[in-house]
């Protein structure tokens, strides 16, 4: 059996604004003294008359995104998720959001993968601020491959986009010939009858093997992977849940805010189902490896495959 390939997907995103920038005259890319980290030096190497690093100063470099945005460019700006979009909020918000702005936000280095770094670093909340903002496309690709499409997908967006990057190397689960990337919709991975697994992400490939695991079981799983927490794929979301009467969730982030709660404020609406949320929760991560840290938060295969068991076995 040949090994899984794995690649972070903070290098898609740097190949993808490499590819994009000869499509698009008009790409600009900034970054926040990080291009090494997120991939942004890509971009600088191949259009460096392009490229601004503004320095350790996020929310001036949205400020000037949102004008060069006003000016007709399309503009990405980038740094780790948790000064992405932690620090420059109030910029994204006012002068992005507000306006409607053509910007796209690349923040890499998201959730408790960052490893080492700690819980400092580790932004398991962006998902929460950014789906907040009115008019935010929130985009979480779960591989290289998803990501590279992501961002050229985002180009062609109007209007402002988040998008979610990791640190780690992860499995590559969409090298097929058929993939095929839309925002806004999701990707119904495998069919199944007694219980959903709504997963983005890293947390599809944790999804998919805890399904090996809860076949030996006799539990037949269904697993959605959903890249797009914003706007959200409703129909396929509804159409599972009405299936297999039962939804687990799992997300590499907080389970207040993210895709849980989109997940739940949409069923509450339209189909009423029990879930369970695996995530972060309510608790800040620590220092460690990512393959540690996964495991300890009960997010790798064994610890999605436990919780989704234990949810279906529930009486």
């Amino acid at each position: 059996m040949s090994e899984v390939k794995k690649i972070a997907t903070r290098e898609g995103y740097g190949e993808a604004l490499v590819e994009c920038g000869k499509e698009y005259p008009n790409l600009v890319v900034m970054d926040a003294d990080l291009a090494e980290s997120t991939k942004t030096a890509m971009f600088q190497k191949a259009y460096p008359e392009r490229f601004f690093d503004c320095g350790i100063a996020e929310g001036n470099m949205v400020g000037v995104a949102a004008g060069l945005a006003a000016a007709g460019k399309i503009v990405f700006v980038s740094s780790f998720a948790m000064f992405a979009s932690g620090r420059a909020y109030e910029q994204i918000r006012n002068s992005v959001g507000y306006p409607k702005l053509n910007v796209k936000i690349g923040a890499s280095h998201a959730g408790i993968t960052v490893g080492e770094d700690g819980a400092s670093h580790q932004c398991n909340e962006d998902i929460a601020l950014m789906r907040s903002i009115p008019g935010m496309v929130v985009i979480n690709p779960s591989d290289y491959i998803e990501a590279k499409e992501a961002v050229k997908a985002a180009i062609k967006q109007e209007g402002p986009v988040y998008l979610r990057f990791g640190r780690a190397n992860v499995p590559v689960i969409n090298d097929r010939e058929d993939y095929h990337f839309e925002i806004g919709k999701g990707t119904l991975l495998k069919e199944g009858k007694d219980v959903t697994i709504i997963a983005t992400g890293v947390m599809v490939n944790s999804a998919l093997e805890a399904v090996a695991l809860l076949e030996k079981e006799g539990i037949d799983a269904e697993v959605i992977n959903i890249h797009t927490i914003k706007p959200l794929d409703e129909e396929l979301i509804i159409a599972s849940a009405r299936k297999t009467k039962r939804v687990v969730t799992a997300e590499e982030h907080s389970v207040i805010g993210g895709l849980g709660s989109a997940v739940c404020d949409c069923l509450c609406a339209h189909a009423p189902t029990p879930v369970y949320k695996i995530g972060m929760q309510d608790v800040y991560g620590e220092s460690g490896s990512a393959g540690e840290l996964l495991k300890k938060y009960g997010l790798d295969g064994q610890g999605v495959y436990e919780q989704v068991r234990d949810f279906v076995n529930k009486k």
